[in-house]
């Protein structure tokens, strides 16, 4: 089974957030601006599901799906500038940089608490990728031969990195969001 072995689906194992008093409007805006961004990935989520279905009863072909994929922003962005979760695309090309150079050695910065949340983000993009790589290589295996078995090896590699991603993103808002204002990383 794709998520037995991936831990961080389960908040316990998360540090935890630290709670910052006093966070003012202005100060949420940098979350509210990541809020955004996951929800460009959100999106993609669902163009993945269509692609499945179109797959699996034989609506796309192998080429169709890889050129869908290669549009979307999780994928270009993953394979132009090397981490997935925070891409949007080449307009906010300094989103990735911002958040590998910036963001999370700024939130680290903060103390053990956020070290451990900026770390355990990292970690979580690199499974992340992974499902998302395995996922694209079962949708053009399902578009070469349609049938049962690949169409359930692709919809199990999705739900696994549905369930992954959304949980991640919903971490990575709840655990910086407010402290990238509050802190004044990356504003």
């Amino acid at each position: 089974m794709l998520l037995k072995d991936i831990q961080f689906l389960d908040d316990a194992t998360r540090p935890a957030i630290p709670k910052l008093d006093g966070v003012t409007e202005a100060q949420k805006a940098p979350g509210e601006h990541l809020r955004m961004i996951h929800d460009h990935l959100r999106e993609n989520m669902v163009v993945l599901g269509r692609l499945i279905e179109r797959a699996s009863q034989g609506k796309a072909t192998a080429e169709e799906i890889q050129a869908e994929t290669e549009e979307l922003v999780m994928v270009s962005n993953y394979r132009r500038f090397g981490t997935l979760c925070g891409q949007y695309c080449q307009f906010v090309h300094g989103h990735h940089s911002i958040e590998d150079y910036a963001i999370f050695p700024g939130i680290a910065a903060q103390g053990p608490a956020f070290k451990a949340i900026a770390d355990r983000l990292q970690a979580e993009h690199v499974v992340v990728h992974q499902l998302l790589e395995r996922l694209i290589d079962a949708l053009i295996a399902l578009a070469d031969a349609p049938g049962p078995s690949n169409f359930e090896d692709a919809v199990t590699v999705f739900r696994a990195l549905e369930k992954v991603l959304l949980s991640h993103l919903h971490y990575e808002e709840e655990s910086i969001g407010d402290a990238l204002g509050y802190f004044e990383i990356g504003v």
